[in-house]
This record gives C-alpha cells, sequence and structure tokens, in this order.
C-alpha cells in the first residue's frame, strides 16, 4: 500500500526532522492548522512507521571523541552464522555509531568514534579484531565534517514499510 503524503504531511517531517521538540502548538503555528488535527496527523505519522523515534543529536567533540573513522571489515568466512555473530556483536560496541553491510571488496563500513588515535588503534586490535569471523580491517579517517546528520528527502509518496517485510 502506498502511503500519499499532502504538503502538511511533508511540512510536518520536515519540522520534526529539523526539531524534534517542537511542540504541537508550534508545529500548528508553522503548518497554518489548528493543534488537534497537527496531534492526529503526528500520530497517524507514528503509527505508519514514517516517525520511528525522537531524539537529541550530541556533540562528539563536546564528549570528547576527537576521532572520527570509517571502518571496512571484511569478513573471513560469509556464512549466515558468522554474519549474524558478528552483527550481534556490533550492535553491543558504543564506539561503533553506525553499521552498515555493503557491497564490494569489504563486507560491513562502520563509523566509529574515539578519543583519539591511541585509543582507536586500541579499539581495532583489542575489540575489533576480536569480533566473529573478521579477517581485515581498512580504516580511513574523517578530517572534516563537511556535511553531517543530513535529513532525509521528503518524497509524495511513501511506501507503507509493512507492505516490504
Amino acid at each position: 500500500m502506498t502511503i500519499h503524503l499532502d504538503r502538511i504531511d511533508r511540512q510536518l517531517l520536515g519540522l520534526l526532522q529539523d526539531n524534534a521538540r517542537l511542540t504541537v502548538a508550534e508545529l500548528s503555528q508553522q503548518v497554518l492548522l489548528s493543534p488537534s488535527p497537527v496531534w492526529r496527523r503526528v500520530k497517524a505519522l507514528e503509527q505508519a512507521g514514517l516517525i520511528q523515534r525522537y531524539q537529541a543529536k550530541l556533540s562528539a567533540a563536546h564528549l570528547g571523541y576527537g576521532v572520527t573513522a570509517f571502518v571496512s571489515v571484511m569478513m573471513g568466512s560469509h556464512t549466515q552464522h558468522v554474519a549474524r555473530a558478528f552483527e550481534a556483536r556490533i550492535a553491543t560496541i558504543p564506539e561503533v555509531i553506525a553499521c552498515h553491510n555493503v557491497s564490494g571488496r569489504y563486507d560491513f563500513l562502520l563509523e566509529v568514534v574515539a578519543s583519539d588515535l591511541n585509543a582507536f588503534g586500541e579499539f581495532v586490535r583489542c575489540t575489533l579484531q576480536a569480533c566473529p569471523g573478521v579477517e581485515e580491517v581498512y580504516s580511513s579517517f574523517s578530517l572534516k565534517a563537511v556535511k553531517h546528520g543530513g535529513q532525509l528527502p521528503i518524497p509524495a509518496h511513501v511506501q507503507n514499510s509493512n507492505d516490504r517485510e
């Protein structure tokens, strides 16, 4: 089933993506609609799975993370058991802030934060290389974030997530 998003739905999604702390009253002022229908629309967007959660964006620098690395991981075995074990372990490691199973030479691409290069080296040697199935690790370091915390473009029509499973 395809969900049609009208101008107000798209506007609400954009506003909440930019600032999830906006109140229903503030949202209603922005979209020129009274609070009750805005509240109903936001609840419907949540129930449809378009809004998954609300969260705060923290400052890596203020928290002491001076290094952001993109780590490509090649697995020694491509069995489902090994991949699932690796994924389960990675999900428990707080320094790994994103993990993608990718195509190409490497199997996984991780975004990792560390306080400094020494801490990152220790992380790779003691934590990452000890993960199930890891054969090779290749790291690239972010020199400067040109664009980060990007927002998703909001199309007029979306496929209901319940139909894709």
